[in-house]
């Protein structure tokens, strides 16, 4: 009996994750807003997921960056007014960033304008 128990509970935990989260062969390119662009990309099964520890930083609150393919990836930077989104940036790129002594310097001068996610 209990094992006949555990087993629904894995089974649909199962199916739940399987609802809410998708595979990246299945994220569409295109987005038609940024809402649905940070909705979709989050809710991916991504193969490389890091984050970045930015309390030194002045303006930038949090960044994030996702891979498909561990070579490009999506990255997000959130500040006080806004989180912008990037398409396509090497996963090289985002280690960089990631050992930045300054992020808002290093973004301004190596990210910034280059890897827009165009909506």
């Amino acid at each position: 009996m209990y094992l006949r128990k555990l087993f629904v509970v894995v089974l649909i935990s199962a199916v739940s994750i399987s609802c809410n989260s998708q595979n990246c062969s299945e994220l569409k390119n295109d987005f038609s807003s940024y809402q649905e662009a940070n909705e979709l990309i989050r809710k991916t099964e991504f193969t490389f997921y890091d984050e970045c520890n930015t309390s030194k930083s002045s303006w930038i609150l949090n960044a994030e960056y996702y891979s498909c393919d561990e070579r490009t990836g999506y990255f997000f930077i959130k500040t006080k007014s806004k989180t912008y989104i990037h398409k396509d940036l090497p996963k090289k790129l985002w280690n960089e960033f990631r050992n930045a002594k300054s992020f808002g310097k290093f973004y301004n001068a190596e990210i910034k304008g280059k890897y827009q996610l165009i909506i």
